[in-house]
């Protein structure tokens, strides 16, 4: 089967592209894995934390707003409370989607269970006259909320920090395998530009060094590149050449041996001048493919 150089370049691109695919493939594949890893934290562990913060602020600005009202006996603003009322409502609501963790869900059940008590307590409070037992009530659920939040807040604490080391480990790991496949592909891509660029230099050069010889009027020089491709057919053509020049010179040699014991005639004169024109215009065409090979 005949490969051309065009054709052996074009399989070569195509190779190295290959690589290059590869690599881009598996970056993608551990990019896109790293980057689900931390998405998930952000996602669940992070903002169950945030959820967890947001309803202790609003317990405490809470019981901070009624606390001052009672020893300053004075009216509560309901307006804020009840605004506060609905932060805490929204991010229990939102933890109560966001369950990950084991337990998780048996926790937030308990912390809705509180809340409502909670809840209702403070909207006694609001619209009957408060006391001193009311007070303390409030202050009974309000720490149980506290602390079951707390362990909320801490239970998705410790997952956060196991599961960044996690993604940690899993992009470390992922370097690792990026780094052995690059230099893999890196000496794979190295081994197969060096082979290609020698097969190419070392034909070139029996070439180059032939057509020396020729353009030098040594015409017994031959070329022997194996293969099929444009290399050897050029090949053929300057032996081909060379077999012209070698022949046509030892005819001018057997004629002016020839002629050396009698008179030259006109028609002999002629026969030397077209012998030498052929040499002359055969080592002029072996000079501008040595210029063109050069040039390369």
């Amino acid at each position: 089967m005949r490969h051309s150089i065009r054709t052996r370049f074009t399989l070569g691109m195509i190779f190295l592209f290959i690589i290059i695919s590869v690599l881009s493939v598996f970056s993608g594949y551990y990019l896109n894995k790293l980057s689900d890893k931390t998405s998930a934290i952000l996602k669940e562990n992070f903002l169950s934390v945030v959820y967890a913060r947001e309803m202790s602020e609003g317990i405490m600005y809470i019981n901070q707003e009624i606390t001052t009202s009672f020893l300053n006996k004075t009216k509560s603003d309901s307006s804020k409370i009840s605004n506060e009322l609905s932060l805490i409502n929204k991010s229990l609501f939102s933890e109560k989607n966001n369950i990950t963790e084991p337990g998780e869900d048996k926790l937030v059940s308990g912390i809705e269970t509180g809340y409502i008590e909670y809840r209702d307590s403070v909207i006694s409070i609001l619209k009957s006259p408060k006391s001193a037992a009311s007070m303390l009530y409030l202050q009974n659920k309000s720490g149980i909320l506290y602390q079951q939040l707390l362990i909320l807040s801490e239970m998705n604490g410790k997952a956060l920090e196991i599961k960044t080391d996690d993604a940690k480990s899993s992009s470390q790991s992922a370097l690792t395998k990026m780094t052995i496949l690059a230099t893999l592909c890196f000496l794979i891509g190295m081994s197969f530009t060096f082979s290609f660029a020698s097969y190419f230099n070392r034909r070139f050069f029996q070439l180059y060094n032939g057509l020396k010889e020729v353009v030098s009027s040594n015409f017994t020089q031959r070329l022997f590149l194996d293969g099929n491709d444009e290399f050897y057919e050029i090949s053929l053509v300057v032996n081909e050449m060379a077999d012209k020049l070698k022949n046509n010179k030892q005819k001018m040699s057997v004629t002016l041996q020839r002629d050396s014991d009698k008179d030259i005639n006109s028609a002999d004169v002629q026969d030397l001048k077209k012998m030498l024109f052929n040499i002359k215009s055969m080592e002029e065409q072996a000079k501008v493919l040595l210029s063109k090979i050069e040039n390369r």
